[in-house]
């Protein structure tokens, strides 16, 4: 069975993800489709809407992009937000209204229709964001205006017997003071059951896994991190024994994490290798102190490492970790995907002709990391901040040491500890420590001494695009400072980077 969707056509508006955010926290399973997506490609037996988002064109120009009309004659109800409300006007014979300068910001409407079932049971007046140029200057033939703003004649339209719907305005932003209402009016029209959870997704999946797999099996990379523990449980339940996580200990690695790892997935019996290629990592990075050159390294011995497993396996398909926003950012409009880290394991599936399966790929984190809880993974491994690729090797500046990695490792195990220990680990999106390759003079006792330099970092961030550095309480970086100086040797003084993304980036490499 598949879960009932509503499909969203991405004109290209800021808001398409938002769109897609708030059916789900409705209970509704909201999927985006790129603009250029056919009534073949969206239609199924699980569809129950379409929603058309907003976007930067004008209806009006040449290269606008249009809509494939079968889409309205899928049988299902459809929601123009915006330019997809101008869309329809369009086509279907309205009128429209070329602005000269677009509108952004809050507005109120009225609705002046109580007929209307976008407005059900909603206050007339009621504060919208718009962010528009054109605007709908007459509804098509056989549509009802249901509301209005002084600027906007119809800042809201429905043919109730096509159950075809459109807005001026955008209910999916906070702004919007019934947002949520009209939307969930919509999903109402749609007839949809609104039982969109983690529980549910787990058991869809384990069936689709099942089919896609049959009796061949799976390797998967597991690196310890929420999105590749998460798969590797939901691939684990879904085809037990057909599956083998290869697990790459590349000496960069925080401290026992490879214990840690094991401790967490030692009440499921899933079949893991343990590999600790710590050496192989640390001799090809001697000496290299360039950053991308390190990354290079990293990368290419980590796909050798991991190739010679998964060969050992001959496993038909390589399991990834790849969450929704992945998919939406880098297919940016009817794309291709390009996957960031090489965790997941790029290049990999063309070079031992593996097939693909990734079955998170629909999920914003939040709903993985429910998943995960629902799954029984434990809540430490659930709530981890994310951990890079390439491991300490991008936050040890200058050429990388066995020495200089254990050092590391030892700072960032104490501020960790006492981020937990206080209650700021979940507070925050993503701590650690850096070794700084600069050394000041210090005292220790009653000798001058000569150490590293280590620099603390916290940062909040929604979606690590922009961060902010987390204002942490000054006992806190206290208690870190006196604890690391005094019980790591090789670092003599402590700062905390008081940097926001952008202008800095969030790593340091």
């Amino acid at each position: 069975m598949h879960h009932e969707r509503i499909a969203i056509l991405d004109y290209g508006s800021q808001y398409t993800r938002l769109i897609t955010r708030r059916l789900r926290e409705l209970g509704a399973f909201g999927l985006v489709y790129g603009p250029n997506a056919t009534a073949e490609e969206i239609a199924g037996a699980d569809l129950k809407g379409v929603i058309l988002s907003g976007g930067p064109n004008s209806v009006l120009e040449a290269g606008a992009p249009p809509i494939d009309h079968a889409i309205f004659e899928l049988g299902v109800p459809v929601l123009g937000i915006c330019y997809g409300q101008q869309l329809m006007a369009r086509d279907f014979g309205g009128q429209l209204h070329r602005a000269a300068k677009r509108e952004y910001g809050k507005a109120t409407i009225r609705v002046n229709d109580s007929d209307s079932v976008l407005f059900q049971g909603l206050d007339p007046d009621q504060v919208v964001w718009m962010s528009h140029g054109d605007h709908v200057e007459k509804a098509p033939e056989g549509y009802t205006v249901t509301a209005t703003t002084p600027g906007v004649p119809v800042a809201a339209m429905e043919h109730r017997g096509l159950r075809r719907f459109g807005i001026q305005f955008h209910p999916e932003v906070t702004h919007s003071q019934h947002g949520n209402a009209v939307l969930l009016n919509f999903l109402h029209v749609c007839g949809m059951k609104l039982d969109w959870n983690a529980g549910h997704f787990i058991d869809q999946k384990i069936e689709t896994i099942r089919k896609q797999v049959g009796n061949g099996t799976v390797v998967l990379g597991l690196s310890g991190g929420v999105d590749s523990s998460v798969a590797a449980l939901l691939l684990h339940k879904a085809i037990g024994s057909q599956l083998t996580c290869v697990f790459v200990d590349t000496g960069l690695m925080r401290k026992d994490e490879m214990k840690q790892v094991q401790a967490a997935f030692a009440p499921f019996d899933l079949n893991v290798k343990w590999v600790d290629a710590s050496k192989e990592f640390l001799s090809e990075l001697k000496g290299v102190s360039d950053p991308e050159q390190k990354r290079k390294i990293i990368g290419r011995v980590f796909i050798e490492v991991f190739e010679q497993e998964a060969k050992a396996t001959q496993a038909k398909f390589l399991g990834q970790g790849t969450l929704y926003p992945d998919v939406i950012e880098s297919s940016g409009i009817g794309g291709a995907v390009l996957v960031k880290s090489h965790h997941n394991v790029g290049g990999l599936p063309e070079r031992m002709n593996m097939q693909l399966v990734e079955p998170l790929r629909e999920l914003f984190k939040d709903e993985v990391r429910r998943a995960g809880l629902a799954l029984g993974l434990p809540e430490d491994m659930v709530w981890r901040h994310p951990f890079p690729g390439p491991g300490l090797a991008v936050r040890i500046p200058g050429p990388i040491t066995p020495e200089r990695v254990k050092i590391l490792q030892e700072a960032d195990a104490i501020f960790i500890e006492e981020l937990k220990r206080s209650g700021w680990y979940k507070l925050t999106s993503q701590c650690f420590a850096v070794l700084l390759p600069v050394q000041t003079v210090g005292i220790m006792g009653d000798e001058r001494t000569y150490e590293n330099m280590c620099a603390l970092r916290a940062v909040t961030s929604e979606d690590f695009m922009t961060a902010d550095w987390a204002r942490l309480p000054h006992e806190l970086l206290e208690t870190c400072a006196q604890r690391i100086v005094n019980e790591v040797k090789g670092i003599n003084r402590v700062v905390f980077d008081i940097t926001s993304k952008p202008p800095a980036t969030i790593e340091y490499e």
